[in-house]
């Protein structure tokens, strides 16, 4: 028997000491400004405090040297020119502006963030930033008793996330979605905190490996990485609605998508030839249910192999391609990163003899193993591989296609560790390291290339990009849906908070795979989910192989009957959730939001689960469990009409609301507006008239409302071809007064006028449209 070698004493099998030892930033030993930034050097590293706006401060810890403040793969903004006053004293520094105060001491360096009127945001007392010498970085915060926490991107559990833990590491996670299963596919370290009715945001900057603790310690949370900087922003709201702006402001907000991808969307895993296609495609038609969207997964690719189409079953997709667009469908191909060893594959011979592809230190081609066997992965951390890779989209958008669905793009690999080695080395545009530091980017850039490529080929129209795996910042390119679900109530039930956790993380083009993508749905699930979906952002069925299949006929005529109802309800909220699309281009508030988001000074709002609202007036309040016809509603401030029945229901009071299964409780607020269009067919989806339903109050509210359109396909609004109507609504005892405040843009829709229905109307009241009276049952506006 052979000895024991010298591995034997080897210092890693003593047994190690469980303490976490922390290095703290230390006491400020000199501080100076350059340009925009302040610079305090403190014993054991430098803090860099910048202002991007009035509202947002930027605070950079570097523990080897100057903090490094041009490196961010997402903040595309520079700080403002803010107004800061400045005062030093001894033992304080107080950095101020019109909307933030700055406090921070000097032995040893700690920071406190407060608002306009004095109140504590972010603060820190005995533990603040610090480090560990395995390169980890760490701050530590107060956690107030009524803290409430949102956002964290794509996570599951409910909507509230205080007492909870996070990983931000991009992972492909087939095994169900339980509360606990973390961390998923997209990785957006920033949250949002609710605090007596007042709001701010927290941006963690760092692509390496994040930890959210809001869980370990009672009055403490930290957030903490395992390298790289502690690089973080501070927003100070006050309300819901001013952190996502001001949190937009700096990771972008998403162009406004093609009027096709807000339609309803219809997958398989997978549909796998041709004629499977044009036979569902006929059906949909026949059977007048809408359809925009026709998905391709892998099955459609020669082995797997990226812009390839299987010259078997897909003998002539170009056509396929034509004829489906010609009756009102697109069709969106899946596309994965991973290219297929194949030295007579055109796509691998380019990434080889072109240097595309991610490799070792050493120069050797890292290759893993997915959906085509080996394969090599693009570097998209590099400017010039995104662009060939966004090139190489032009044998999809030759074709006719507009639409792209990237998947596995976390990246995912069929391994041990789920994803690339993390000894991997990415060029990043200059900047080599590893893909420890940048494995949260890669789907992110993955879509940054795909995006590009399109929007360069397409000629003007709008290019649609689904992904699965994201960083923050994501929604600049790509809507996301929530990856593999199941067919479970549960996971109908958990859709939910997951989508308006993803709103209040900046994408507000969201939802989750209706009837759940795993595991066999059924009749009364599927109706449930159909309804849901047609108020998420992103409308999608999608069903795994092997399960049951779920389009909407596939239950019997019952069942098609209700489906078909929601589908085309989808079409006739269009105008709405068009306006509302809109209005996160530009603002960066989601369409589907929580109640909080309104409503933040009702506790009662602040993890309401299983409702939602649609822009900031309607609730929505689906059934989520089988065989129940009976549901609470709670219902904020103000009065509530129910769509369906016209019953109405007063606010800040919980009622008992029946619905059977073809019913769905929708809720729209007295003195606000609704805009609807109507369905035609598949192929006419541009309605030729818009109403404006007004749902009267009589207590003097006034409501304000920006109802947008524009051709849904092209960027020609860029150069004023659209048409915004600011729109005021005034409820009084004795009138119903509507204005068109403002009218601005070039576009000429097919419909001239827009027909006004006054809901609720009481016989002393009154129509005035633009100051002047209007004939009973009449009302409308020219435009």
């Amino acid at each position: 028997m052979l000895g024991d070698t010298s591995f034997a004493i080897h210092p890693g099998k003593e047994k190690q000491s469980a303490a976490v030892v922390y290095r703290d930033i230390g006491n400020i030993i000199s501080n100076k400004k350059t340009d925009d930034t302040y610079l305090f050097v403190c014993v054991n590293g430098s803090v860099a405090v910048q202002f991007y706006s009035d509202s947002i401060v930027r605070i950079t810890m570097n523990q080897k040297g100057d903090p490094k403040i041009d490196q961010s793969q997402t903040v595309m903004k520079k700080p403002d020119n803010v107004a800061i006053t400045e005062d030093f004293s001894k033992d304080i520094y107080t950095l101020k502006t019109s909307k933030i105060k700055l406090v921070i001491y000097k032995a040893p360096f700690r920071l406190i963030v407060k608002d306009e009127n004095g109140q504590i945001i972010v603060s820190e007392s005995d533990r603040g930033m610090a480090f560990r010498e395995n390169g980890e970085v760490t701050v530590f915060k107060k956690m107030h008793e009524n803290d409430h926490f949102y956002g964290f991107g794509e996570k599951s559990g409910f909507l509230d996330k205080r007492g909870e833990k996070y990983e931000m590491w991009n992972t492909d996670v087939y095994a169900p979605h339980n509360p606990e299963t973390d961390p998923l596919y997209e990785s957006i370290p920033y949250f949002m905190t609710l605090r007596a009715g007042k709001a701010h945001g927290v941006f963690f900057d760092n692509t390496f490996r994040t930890v959210f603790d809001m869980k370990s310690e009672s009055d403490y949370y930290s957030f903490s990485a395992e390298g790289g900087q502690m690089d973080y922003y501070v927003m100070a709201g006050p309300e819901p609605k001013d952190v996502l702006e001001q949190y937009t402001h700096l990771t972008g907000r998403m162009p406004i998508p093609p009027k096709w991808a807000l339609g309803y969307h219809q997958s398989r895993y997978s549909y796998e030839t041709e004629a499977e296609v044009r036979e569902l495609a006929k059906i949909f038609v026949e059977r007048d249910i809408p359809v925009d969207v026709i998905h391709l997964d892998i099955h459609y690719m020669n082995g797997y192999r990226v812009f390839t189409f299987d010259k078997e079953r897909f003998p002539n997709p170009k056509k396929l391609i034509a004829d489906l667009k010609e009756m009102g469908i697109r069709i969106v191909p899946i596309v994965d990163p991973g290219v297929k060893k194949d030295s007579e594959y055109t796509i691998y011979q380019e990434g080889v003899n072109q240097d595309q592809f991610c490799k070792y230190i050493e120069g050797e081609t890292y290759f893993g193993e997915v959906w085509p066997g080996i394969s090599a992965f693009p570097d998209f951390t590099d400017e010039k591989v995104r662009k060939w890779w966004g090139e190489k989209h032009a044998f999809y958008t030759d074709m006719g296609i507009e639409g792209i669905w990237n998947d596995m793009n976390e990246p995912a690999v069929f391994n041990e560790s789920k994803t690339m080695d993390v000894s991997v080395m990415h060029r990043n545009d200059g900047n080599p390291t590893t893909h420890r530091e940048l494995h949260n980017v890669y789907g992110y850039l993955m879509g940054q290339a795909t995006y590009e490529g399109m929007k360069e080929q397409l000629q003007g129209k709008r290019p649609f990009l689904l992904t699965r795996a994201g960083y923050a910042g994501v929604q600049r390119y790509a809507s996301v849906w929530t990856g593999d679900n199941r067919s479970f109530w549960e996971h109908l039930q958990m859709s939910l908070p997951m989508v308006m956790n993803l709103g209040l993380s900046g994408v507000p083009f969201t939802g989750p795979d209706v009837g759940g993508f795993a595991h066999d749905t059924n009749a009364e699930l599927l109706t449930r989910w159909m309804q849901v979906g047609a108020f998420t952002p992103y409308f999608r069925n999608h069903s795994a192989l092997d399960t049951v299949n779920q389009e909407p006929w596939q239950f019997g005529e019952k069942y098609e009957a209700i489906m078909k109802k929601y589908i085309q309800m989808r079409y006739e909220w269009m105008p709405q959730l068009y306006s509302l699309f809109y209005q996160a281009s530009i603002s960066g508030l989601p369409v589907m939001r929580p109640l909080l988001m309104e409503f933040p000074e009702d506790e009662k709002t602040y993890n309401l689960n299983d409702q939602f609202m649609i822009g900031d007036n309607v609730v929505v309040a689906p059934i989520l469990a089988p065989a129940i016809t009976d549901r609470a509603v709670y219902l904020p401030k103000g009065e509530w009409v129910e769509f369906s029945t016209g019953e109405v229901y007063d606010g800040e009071k919980t009622h008992l609301i029946h619905a059977e299964l073809e019913d769905m409780p929708i809720f729209v607020k007295k003195g606000t507006t609704v805009m609807q269009g109507e369905w035609i067919s598949n192929k006419d989806k541009v309605a030729k008239n818009i109403q404006m339903n007004i749902y009267a109050g009589d207590s003097g509210e006034t409501y304000r409302f920006t109802y947008y359109d524009d051709d849904g396909e092209t960027f020609d609004y860029e150069n004023d071809s659209y048409m915004e109507l600011d729109i005021e609504v005034v409820s009084k005892t004795d009138a119903i007064e509507l204005k068109v405040l403002n009218q601005k843009g070039n576009f000429s829709p097919t419909y001239k006028e827009i027909d006004v229905n006054v809901i609720g109307l009481k016989k002393t009241q009154k129509v005035i449209i633009d100051g002047k009276i209007s004939r009973e049952n009449n009302y409308k506006i020219s435009i």
